[in-house]
């Protein structure tokens, strides 16, 4: 946990991949790492597409104990036989997912910067929040989330906090102190060895 002991890999899959590749890419990361947690991050809207990748997936994940969600599609989670759901809304749509999942799924919430969703998606039932981008981007508006904001959550609140969102190593080493998990996606993916690519992150856990 936060301030006791270094944190968990999350890892998130890539908005877009080509299933048979990235199922070996991802069987070989698994293997080589020890990850708390796998979300189903793809980008498409298709139904079918999102059921065959989490399928697929959740037997590559459950095979090796770690624990898979999916992003923002709800109705997907028990259809697919997942662990639970990630939301990017905040606050917003934690009770609805907390009431139609019950109380042993997995429902988390990407609050950005934003202590006060953080706090709410506490209060409305989510197992974990995510705080980021933490790191720089052409993307979205600018707002970062800033390391006092993980060191505020981690000493006041119980509530496990990730960290995301266009990571590099020295930033992943700066927030070990503070955070309970340490979510990549892309910044491995992209790379020529994802799972050495990992291996880089892992190693400034200490």
């Amino acid at each position: 946990m936060a301030g006791s002991d270094k944190p968990q890999i999350y890892l998130l899959t890539p908005p877009e991949f080509d299933l048979p590749t990235f199922q070996d890419q991802l069987a070989a990361v698994l293997d080589a790492h020890e990850v708390a947690c796998l979300r189903l991050s793809m980008a498409t809207r298709d139904e079918v597409r999102l059921s065959r990748a989490g399928d697929a997936l959740r037997e590559a994940a459950h095979a090796r104990d770690v624990a898979i969600v999916i992003e923002s599609h709800l109705a997907l989670v028990r259809d697919l036989g997942l662990d639970g759901v990630h939301l990017v809304d905040g606050a917003r749509s934690v009770r609805k997912a907390r009431g139609a999942l019950g109380k042993d799924a997995i429902v988390g919430a990407s609050c950005h910067a934003s202590c006060h969703d953080g706090m709410n998606a506490a209060e409305a039932g989510a197992n974990y929040v995510a705080f980021g981008p933490v790191g720089r981007s052409a993307l979205g508006d600018g707002t970062l989330a800033e390391r006092g904001l993980f060191a505020w959550w981690s000493e006041m609140i119980e509530l496990p906090v990730v960290a995301e969102g266009n990571l590099d190593t020295s930033l992943a080493a700066s927030l070990v102190p503070v955070t309970d998990f340490i979510a990549v996606g892309e910044e491995i993916w992209r790379q020529d060895d994802p799972a050495e690519a990992l291996a880089g992150f892992v190693r400034v856990f200490g």
